[in-house]
Formats: C-alpha cells, sequence, structure tokens
C-alpha cells in the first residue's frame, strides 16, 4: 500500500483547509488515519476512519471542527478542517493498517504500517 497526502498549506486562524491522502493498493479492511507532529513533539493521532465500517475516530483538540471522510471508490480519505488554530499548525500525515477494533492500537502511530509524506498545515494567528 502505498499513500499520497496533500492539500496543506499556509492559512489564517480561522479558516478552512482539506487534506486529501489516496492510497494505492487492496485497503478495503484497511483504516486510514491521520496524524500530526508539531515542531518539537511527538506525532500524535488527529482523526481514522476505517474504509469497510462505519466507524470514526478523532482526537478530543479536534472534535466539532475536524471531519474525517471518505471515498471508497477513489480510495481517498479526506480530513475537512474548519475554524483552524495556530495550535493546529504541524506536518499532517496518513497513515494506514489493517482495521482493529481497539482505539488504543488505531490511535498509536508505532502500529501502522504504511505512511504518506507528509503535507504542511500552518495556521498564523
Amino acid at each position: 500500500v502505498q499513500l499520497q497526502a496533500y492539500g496543506g498549506g499556509l492559512v489564517q486562524a480561522g479558516d478552512s483547509l482539506r487534506l486529501s491522502c489516496v492510497a494505492s493498493g487492496r485497503t478495503f479492511r484497511y483504516v486510514m488515519t491521520w496524524f500530526r507532529q508539531a515542531p518539537g513533539k511527538e506525532r500524535e493521532f488527529v482523526a481514522a476512519i476505517s474504509l469497510s465500517t462505519d466507524s470514526i475516530y478523532y482526537t478530543d483538540s479536534v472534535k466539532g471542527r475536524f471531519t474525517i471522510s471518505k471515498d471508497n471508490a477513489k480510495n481517498t480519505a479526506y480530513l475537512e478542517m474548519n475554524s483552524l488554530k495556530p495550535d493546529d499548525t504541524a506536518v499532517y500525515y496518513c497513515a494506514a493498517r489493517l482495521w482493529v477494533r481497539q482505539p488504543e492500537i488505531l490511535k498509536s502511530p508505532r502500529y501502522y504500517n504504511y505512511w504518506g509524506q507528509g503535507t504542511l498545515v500552518t495556521v498564523s494567528s
């Protein structure tokens, strides 16, 4: 499985961006997840969506502002980011792995096999 993420950019606080992650290969039973890493910080979970079920997870700090969605026909996951804050500034990575029911596994970058190249989101105040 190969992943390609794009859609980042420089925006002002309160603006919106949509990130896309296109997967190649057989991903039907996979979960596609967005992580982010700010300068000097560890990579952290943002949102995940199962490609075979309706299961979705968000980290608390983005609930109500970010929406993860999928287009199975295009093998693509999206992250719609609204009301962006300077604290959202980070490199955003998409990742994929086989779907499991345990949230602690889905939310940890150490359990992911496949990664995209990352796309930078910068939110100015």
